[in-house]
C-alpha cells in the first residue's frame, strides 16, 4: 500500500514561469517541466545552501523525500541545459507559506532555528 500523499510547503514562487535559451522562439523548443516543489528544493539546497534535513523540515517532508525531489529537479535542469530545452515551472501539490528569516543574513529559518548559520549569528 502506498504512503499517503503529503502537500509540500514552499516559501517562494519562481519569478518567471518559463526560462528558455536565448534567440529561439518558445514554440520551437522542447519543454522540460519542473514542479513548484522541485523548484523550491533547488532554491533551498542549491541557492540558499541548506542541508537536506533543514530544507525538508521547511517543506514539511521527510529528508529522503527531499533528496528524491532535488535529484529529479537537478536532472531536469541538466537535461534542459544540455539539450537546449525550455524550463517550465508549474504544478505540484503545494501550499505557499511565508517563513521567518534570520535578521542578520535573511536566510529562511526552520522551527528549530536556534542554530548558528553561515552568517555566524544566532537567531
Amino acid at each position: 500500500m502506498a504512503r499517503p500523499f503529503k502537500t509540500k510547503v514552499i516559501g517562494e514562487k519562481p519569478k518567471v514561469d518559463e526560462f528558455k535559451p536565448r534567440g529561439i522562439p518558445s514554440n520551437k523548443l522542447e519543454k522540460e517541466y519542473i514542479t513548484l516543489d522541485e523548484f523550491e528544493a533547488i532554491r533551498l539546497a542549491d541557492y540558499l545552501g541548506m542541508e537536506h534535513i533543514e530544507a525538508a523540515n521547511l517543506m514539511n517532508i521527510s529528508r529522503p523525500t527531499f533528496t528524491r525531489l532535488i535529484e529529479r529537479a537537478r536532472n531536469k535542469v541538466a537535461k534542459a541545459l544540455i539539450e537546449a530545452k525550455s524550463l517550465i515551472f508549474e504544478g505540484g501539490e503545494v501550499v505557499f507559506q511565508q517563513r521567518p528569516r534570520c535578521s542578520s543574513c535573511g536566510r529562511e529559518l526552520s522551527e528549530e532555528s536556534g542554530h548558528r548559520h553561515r552568517c555566524g549569528k544566532y537567531s
